[in-house]
């Protein structure tokens, strides 16, 4: 097994929000990985004492362990434990009951000789390559499927959008949206190689149409993620052609994570 991890701030003067780890059970037989998205809040409280690195540094640690340490739990049930350790860290000290409460997006894989399981929950994406060289997406897409009027400001998307029906869901206090996530699994010998990227390194694809996703694992495997970042920031900077982001999550330049392995 071979493993690259890139994740880069949108902005040096602000912390990264994604996270991103790589796990390997003692066994050496398979592994895991994670890539979080953390939301950005916009202006104003959140109910909560802590920013938003906080939360998906400790979720995302809690996934870390998870997915390893118990392999045979499928990865939703594997999803809503690791938030319920989260929440429990901090329900004393802050309302988790409120909209903008710390949140990310998330992908999850995990391998062993016989089996690739996936799970992702909002607008990350994870690519898996077979032996032939066909990459198939998996997406959850319900965000990208939201009229662009619904998505204009912040106040309309945590007023009627965000975990709740007809919306989308990403993962907050509530163990219960693990099972609202896309997952399943496929026979181990179905997949040479994956690739999981949050919306920051996925802009290549959705933002400025450089290529499908095919195209975008075909980088990676040839030059890398540092690759695919790099190119992602000059094209922000040179304010590339293709669709831009829709209202409410526009970004100049986001927060960029890329995990790519091949098993």
């Amino acid at each position: 097994m071979r493993t690259e991890l890139v994740s880069e701030p949108g902005d040096d003067t602000r912390p990264n929000e994604d996270f991103a780890g790589v796990g390997v059970p003692a066994s050496g037989q398979g592994g895991s990985l994670v890539v979080l998205d953390g939301v950005t809040p916009p202006r104003g409280g959140t109910g909560c004492l802590h920013p938003v690195p906080w939360y998906t540094a400790h979720l995302g640690g809690a996934l870390t362990e998870l997915t390893v340490s118990l392999p045979d739990v499928p990865l939703p049930q594997v999803l809503a434990q690791a938030i319920a350790r989260t929440s429990a860290a901090h329900a004393q000290t802050c309302d988790l009951s409120h909209p903008r409460t710390p949140q990310a997006t998330v992908v999850l894989a995990r391998w062993s000789p016989q089996a690739v399981e996936y799970l992702v929950l909002s607008d990350s994406v994870l690519l898996l390559e077979s032996p032939d060289g066909a990459v198939t997406p998996v997406l959850d897409d319900r965000l990208s499927r939201l009229p662009r009027s619904a998505l204009a400001t912040d106040e309309s998307i945590d007023a009627h959008l965000r975990n709740k029906e007809g919306g989308f869901f990403t993962a907050a206090a509530d163990p219960a949206v693990a099972a609202r996530a896309v997952a399943g699994s496929v026979p181990r010998a179905g997949v040479r190689a994956l690739a999981a990227l949050t919306d920051g390194a996925g802009r290549w694809v959705e933002t400025f149409s450089e290529g499908g996703w095919a195209d975008c694992f075909a980088l990676l495997r040839k030059e890398g993620a540092r690759a695919l970042v790099d190119r992602v920031r000059a094209l922000e900077r040179a304010g590339g052609a293709g669709k831009r982001p829709p209202p409410g999550r526009g970004k100049t330049h986001d927060d960029a994570t890329v995990v790519y392995a091949e098993l």
